[in-house]
């Protein structure tokens, strides 16, 4: 640890928000004083969104997600987070 992180008392969150933004942790901590933490009830932000794709895919999407028995937007899901997460 370099030095001391003082935190001072805030108005309000904007505030609060501006100390945060503005600070620079590299000053008060060295890469040897951080530790691995986990979340494990902690739930990924979400977002709707709508697509447009044929009926004829939909169509399928539907079929295949009601044979291995699971939600076909489920199954949407899954197939976007292998196209995007794959090299």
């Amino acid at each position: 640890m370099k030095k001391k992180l003082e935190l001072p008392k805030f108005k309000n969150e904007d505030e609060e928000r501006e100390f945060w933004w503005n600070l620079d942790l590299s000053e008060y901590y060295e890469s040897s004083d951080l530790e691995r933490v986990s979340f494990p009830n902690l739930k990924p932000t979400t977002r709707s969104i709508s697509i447009r794709i044929p009926e004829y895919l939909l169509d399928r999407v539907k079929e295949k997600a009601n044979e291995i028995n699971i939600p076909y937007q489920s199954l949407i899901k899954e197939y976007i987070k292998k196209g995007a997460l794959s090299p």
